[in-house]
């Protein structure tokens, strides 16, 4: 599902760090090698077909490297 996160992402939240992330291995290989942090927060979403909801939101975030596979977990 494609979406855009619209505004802010509020109630930011680490879950795991390091050697706590499942697929540390993974993310190595595709992104480069990074202190890793899977993250969630809240957010506004805009779906493909244009509805705006509010929803939470995972991602993996590497140091110098940014957020990557930002992905919906449950709308609000």
């Amino acid at each position: 599902m494609h979406f855009k996160i619209k505004g802010t992402i509020r109630k930011i939240e680490t879950i795991a760090t390091g050697h706590g992330i499942k697929n540390l291995n993974r993310l190595n290989k595709i992104y480069g090698k990074a202190n890793w942090r899977k993250l969630k927060g809240i957010c506004h979403v805009e779906l493909g077909n244009g509805t705006v909801l509010e929803a939470e939101i995972h991602w993996y975030e590497g140091h110098s490297i940014g957020k990557k596979e930002i992905k919906i977990k449950r709308y609000l």
